[in-house]
């Protein structure tokens, strides 16, 4: 038996991250002024595709057979989270008006000489086999009008999160970190602020074959290196102001590694494995910190996995104690299904032409309405 929603506006969004943890996908209402999440599920990746996207997200893996091949797989998984999904919600496929699906970033290269952002997924695939319209190929239309194509959760961010007068910071903690951030009378503003879990990921599977650091455990048993955590600060990206955006084929093992051996070369001395983790877990920290700490910010609600490492959390704590921090759950989203709602507003907003970017974060010469209808 299905749950009738015909009185709805029912919209599904899929998101796949820079972590390659899997595929979180959610049913949202957008009926009422506030969405209201209605259903919501996670998908680990099967670990042969997961590898594959994490080979295809290394610059110089550019085989162009084995992309095509992992796009039919990756809408093949897309389609199961949907299709579980909505039988878990009972909730006829009928009912609902669009699929929101992010699509696997492999490349983005904001800043090269002809700027791109690449998402794969066959989205005509995914709208056969689920018989719903999907929406996608969100970026690249904000980069042809001279935006870096990220982030797009801040539009999302403003229509559910932003507060009169209360200046607020939302932060996103996923493979790549980003802000945003809203402040009473200001236009919203945010960028990606580096590194979030993703070298916290690829160190302890490194070092121990673990895909995360629960609850920052590895990191825990660790202590602070304070040479490698300047090293690791020095990047210029760092430095730069936004508009600004990153991916995991610049934060990667190897950039890690790279710091590693200058740090080995100049003070022949090499942390520990744990102490390597805990300083990783300040260095995310400490980027964010370094972003926030240029606005007046009261309150940060954190989303994304990395809301549930208490070691990162009790960082940030520490790097700004003017802040009170706490997970978007205060704000009556849970904080593992935040973008991936984000990406359903972004169909729903395509559908009502709502523009999906924020000029003064991307870069764009103007707000767009973003997307591309995939029709079964």
């Amino acid at each position: 038996m299905t749950t009738d929603y015909s009185n709805e506006a029912l919209y599904i969004g899929i998101m796949s991250g820079t972590s390659l943890d899997g595929v979180d996908v959610v049913l949202v209402d957008f009926c009422a002024a506030y969405p209201k999440l209605v259903h919501s599920l996670c998908l680990p990746y099967p670990a042969e595709l997961k590898a594959e996207l994490a080979l295809l997200a290394q610059p110089g893996a550019n085989e162009i057979e084995r992309l095509g091949l992992a796009e039919a797989d990756l809408a093949d998984c897309y389609a199961d989270a949907v299709l579980q999904l909505l039988q878990q919600a009972q909730v006829d496929p009928t009912r609902i008006l669009a699929i929101g699906c992010h699509g696997q970033t492999i490349r983005h290269r904001p800043n090269a000489s002809q700027p791109f952002s690449y998402q794969i997924g066959d989205q005509h695939r995914l709208a056969m086999l689920t018989q719903i319209p999907v929406i996608a190929d969100f970026r690249r239309k904000d980069i042809a009008y001279g935006g870096q194509g990220a982030p797009l959760v801040p539009a999302f961010h403003q229509a559910i999160f932003a507060a009169k007068d209360q200046g607020r910071c939302i932060l996103n903690i996923g493979g790549i970190a980003n802000i945003t951030l809203l402040l009473p009378h200001q236009p919203v503003q945010g960028f990606d602020t580096g590194p979030g879990n993703c070298l916290l990921d690829n160190w302890i599977e490194l070092q121990q074959g673990k895909a995360y650091d629960a609850n920052g455990a590895f990191a825990a048993s660790g202590q602070l290196d304070a040479a490698l955590l300047g090293l690791l600060l020095s990047d210029p990206y760092f430095q730069q102001t936004g508009p600004k955006s990153t991916g995991r084929e610049y934060f990667q093992l190897n950039w890690l590694q790279q710091q590693l051996q200058q740090l080995q070369a100049t003070t022949g001395n090499m942390p520990t494995a744990a102490d390597v983790q805990r300083t990783l877990s300040r260095f995310t920290a400490g980027t964010i910190a370094l972003a926030v700490s240029r606005f007046v910010v009261s309150e940060i609600y954190v989303c994304g996995g990395g809301a549930h490492n208490a070691v990162l959390l009790q960082d940030l704590a520490e790097l700004l104690p003017q802040c009170q921090i706490n997970t978007t759950e205060a704000l009556g989203v849970h904080p593992d299904w935040v973008e991936a709602m984000a990406f359903a507003w972004l169909a729903y907003a395509f559908d009502q032409q709502i523009p999906g970017n924020v000029p003064a974060v991307t870069g764009a010469s103007q707000s767009l309405v973003l997307g591309v209808r995939y029709t079964p």
